[in-house]
C-alpha cells in the first residue's frame, strides 16, 4: 500500500485552512497527559469532518469516542444554530480533559458529552441524526452500526474512522481488529440502505451516505 511520506503530510497541512488554536492547545495536551495519543484526529483530519459538517449544517451529531473533544469540537463547528452534538466517551479517566476543551472552545452549550458505554446511551437518546462519526472500539463498529443506522435521518453522513487500520485490512487473518474491520467494510458496501466512499484519509476514513 502507498504511503504518504512525512514531508507530503506536512505540505498538505501547510496548504490547508488552519484550525481555532484551541485545538492545537488540546493536541498538545492531549499528547502530554494520554498514552494514545496517535488517536487524536488531528487537523488534516479535523478540517475535513469539520467540512463535512459545515457542508450538511446538521441539527444532531452523534459522536460514538470522544478521546479527548478534538474531532467533536471540529464537528460541532458546522452545526446550525441551537443545534446540538452527543458524544459518547466510555473512560471515566478523560472527562476532565473533555470538558476543559468544549469550555475554552465556548461549546458548552451545544456539544453534550455522556460518559458510559454506547450500548448504553444511544438508546436513551430522542432523537435522530445528520451526522454521525464512529471512531470506537473497532470489533464494535458492527454493532455501532445496527445501533444507529435507522437513527439517521435520509440524505444524512455515517463515517467511521480508522478504517484501513494501517493497511492490515489486506491480510486481516493475522489481526481481530483487521478482521473485524475488513467485515464491517463489506457489511456496509453490502447495505442497499447506504452508499458509501472509502477514502485513504490517515487511517482511512468511511464516509456513508444514507438513501
Amino acid at each position: 500500500m502507498y504511503r504518504f511520506s512525512k514531508q507530503i503530510h506536512e505540505y498538505c497541512e501547510a496548504h490547508t485552512s488552519p484550525l481555532p488554536e484551541v485545538l492545537a492547545e488540546l493536541e498538545r495536551e492531549t499528547h502530554l497527559k494520554t498514552l494514545s495519543p496517535q488517536m487524536l484526529s488531528g487537523r488534516l483530519q479535523g478540517q475535513l469532518l469539520a467540512f463535512f459538517s459545515k457542508m450538511i449544517q446538521p441539527k444532531a451529531i452523534l459522536e460514538i469516542g470522544t478521546f479527548t473533544g478534538y474531532s467533536a469540537i471540529c464537528l460541532a463547528m458546522g452545526l446550525v444554530p441551537n443545534g446540538v452534538l452527543h458524544t459518547i466517551e466510555v473512560n471515566p479517566e478523560l472527562e476532565y480533559l473533555i470538558r476543559k476543551y468544549i469550555d475554552k472552545a465556548g461549546l458548552s452549550e451545544q456539544i453534550q458529552l455522556h460518559i458510559g458505554r454506547a450500548q448504553d446511551v444511544v438508546p436513551t437518546l430522542q432523537t435522530n441524526f445528520d451526522l454521525v462519526f464512529i471512531d470506537a472500539a473497532k470489533q464494535d463498529y458492527a454493532f455501532f452500526y445496527d445501533l444507529v443506522i435507522d437513527k439517521i435521518n435520509p440524505g444524512g453522513l455515517l463515517l467511521a474512522d480508522n478504517i484501513l487500520w494501517d493497511g492490515k485490512v489486506l491480510t486481516p487473518e493475522n489481526d481481530p481488529d483487521a478482521a473485524a474491520l475488513h467485515a464491517f467494510n463489506c457489511k456496509v458496501d453490502a447495505d442497499p440502505r447506504v452508499e458509501q466512499l472509502l477514502l485513504p484519509v490517515r487511517d482511512g476514513l468511511l464516509v456513508a451516505r444514507i438513501l
